[in-house]
């Protein structure tokens, strides 16, 4: 049989090697239009910043490595430019030589893709402005700084890469401009979840600038550009970076007369087949079902990228695998000293969907509280009323990608918030607590459900009545100083029960501290004497990231 793999980074090169190992004598072909093959995308930024020091380490896989040990006919710089299905004939361009040919195909595997977006913005073609896709973008990125001494520049987008981009030209010495056209960085997390990492990128020193978009890029004679923005001002530097999210690489499969799924994706069934039984796709480039929502999603991610890879080399073979087929977005991203991670749907998604859920907020500590060193990690929760886990995210210093791969794991095996609960996870005082985080999030959850702790969130409390609640901040008298909700008056927990009498029993009463777990017992003693009471769902903590609001610019 003879296979022919179109793109040769993770889904692709991942389907010719586990092709190689099921069967040893086809003939495999792998086209790469670029001059690099199995390259680590997600460290490009690193490189930037410094932290990996070696361009070879991007390269995972050189091409000599497949065709010695797999016997992969590798051909780089190869650029296949037409798909003739009929005749089951492929079109291919060396771009080093300038020669076309043609290649026929008993199966084909698409794994082209996704390439950053570009909008019509004047200007955007001019020197000094780059996007981050491959090795090679990275090396020119370097040596532009270098030979220009460019010490400011301008990101626009702040996902994944741009994120990361803004932290490394930071770390590099470099005045950033951060620029996000919505109200927050980093889509996968709520925005109260984002205001995190928006507070820890102002405090290392990059500008940043939400609600804000690129309108027009000008070119100076000294080199350098000026970045004019949708809220009329202008940036001074000498580079920008365009990092404004990726769409699926779909040319091929338009011209082939493929059917398309969202995003202009390539469509593909449970096996990865595309309308055309013997033309498959992998990766970026095409659509995968939410396990959450049950709907069709594109997720640009390694990890099912590469699981499609091996699931697909094993279909071309007659099997029928369908791994990496069902995603549930878990990602991670580092943002100067902080982690962030998530996976499953968000409460913008939920409620777009208009799908019924609860929430929950916990502020836990990364290991035991008494060993030196623990640090605070912010996490929230969404699930049903039958206590099916929709989706997580959590941010801090420390151990939180560790809390959200549990969460994932038993999204999977379709778990809910009382499997939460149970989990018996690995404890010591230095890494974990006797009730770890993830256990928290199940035993409010479940609190939630059963009744035991009925809640209310931040941004309910200015449609409350006020005439007829009390709001109860029951943390100590110091820590109210710090802050606390609006018109709350302050009962400590320790002299709630002497205290009652303060209380009338004819209106709700909405409890507070700092992050909920003191509120959480008042509620219960409060609703053994006979009142209607809420708690604040991860207390004032919460309810200061979820009012705030940050300007335009951050200088």
């Amino acid at each position: 049989m003879k296979i022919c793999i179109v793109g040769g980074v993770a889904g692709g090169a991942g389907a010719a090697t586990k092709l190689r190992r099921l069967d040893e004598q086809a003939e495999i072909i792998l086209f790469e239009k670029g001059e690099d093959i199995s390259y680590a995308n997600c460290g490009l930024p690193y490189y930037i910043g410094g932290e990996i020091k070696q361009k070879e380490a991007l390269l995972v896989t050189p091409p000599a490595l497949l065709r010695k040990r797999f016997r992969i006919d590798v051909r780089t710089s190869s650029e296949v430019t037409q798909i003739h299905p009929q005749e089951k004939v492929i079109q291919i361009r060396n771009h080093l030589t300038g020669e076309s040919y043609t290649e026929t195909y008993d199966k084909l595997v698409l794994s082209p893709g996704a390439s950053p977006k570009k909008f019509s913005i004047e200007g955007i073609d001019l020197p000094g402005i780059f996007t981050v896709r491959n090795v090679r973008n990275t090396l020119e990125i370097d040596e532009y700084i270098q030979k220009n001494q460019v010490n400011s520049c301008v990101v626009a987008g702040g996902g994944f890469i741009g994120v990361e981009m803004a932290e490394n030209l930071r770390l590099r010495g470099m005045e950033v401009t951060l620029v996000e056209f919505t109200n927050q960085i980093m889509a996968p997390l709520d925005r109260e979840m984002a205001n995190i990492l928006h507070q820890e990128i102002i405090s290392k020193g990059v500008n940043l600038k939400l609600g804000t978009g690129v309108s027009k890029l000008e070119s100076q004679s000294d080199h350098s550009l000026i970045v004019s923005l949708t809220d009329q001002s202008q940036i001074h530097c000498g580079m920008v970076v365009l990092a404004m999210g990726v769409t699926p690489e779909n040319g091929l499969a338009q011209q082939a007369g493929l059917k398309l799924s969202v995003g202009n994706s390539i469509q593909v069934n449970e096996f990865f087949q595309t309308s055309n039984p013997d033309i498959y796709a992998v990766g970026d480039a095409i659509a995968v079902t939410h396990g959450v929502s049950g709907e069709e999603a594109l997720i640009s991610l390694a990890g099912p990228a590469n699981r499609q890879g091996r699931s697909v080399a094993a279909n071309v073979l007659g099997q029928h695998q369908t791994n990496g087929k069902i995603a549930y977005g878990s990602s991670v991203v580092k943002v100067f000293d902080l982690i962030a991670a998530s996976v499953g749907l968000n409460e913008k998604q939920l409620a777009k969907s208009n799908q019924n859920y609860l929430k929950t907020y916990v502020h836990p500590f990364s290991h035991a509280t008494y060993y030196p060193g623990a640090t605070q990690i912010s996490m929230k929760m969404l699930f049903a009323p039958d206590g099916k886990i929709l989706g997580a995210q959590a941010v801090g210093a420390e151990n939180v990608e560790k809390q959200i791969d549990v969460i994932a794991t038993v999204m999977k095996f379709g778990g809910t918030v009382y499997d939460l609960e149970e989990l018996e996870l690995c404890y010591a005082p230095p890494f974990n607590s006797a009730k770890s985080p993830v256990n928290m999030l199940g035993f409010t959850a479940a609190n939630i459900l059963k009744g035991e702790m009925p809640v209310f969130y931040a941004e309910q409390i200015p449609q409350i009545d006020q005439e007829n609640s009390i709001f109860v901040d029951v943390s100590t008298p110091p820590e109210v100083l710090m802050g606390t909700i609006p018109n709350a008056i302050n009962i400590p927990l320790d002299e709630l029960r002497e205290r009652l009498s303060e209380l009338d029993p004819n209106k709700k009463i909405y409890v507070t501290c700092r992050v909920g777990l003191r509120g959480n017992i008042a509620t219960r003693i409060l609703l053994q004497h006979g009142f209607d009471v809420y708690n604040l769902s991860g207390g004032y903590k919460t309810y200061r990231l979820v009012n705030t609001t940050f300007s335009q610019e951050n200088p």
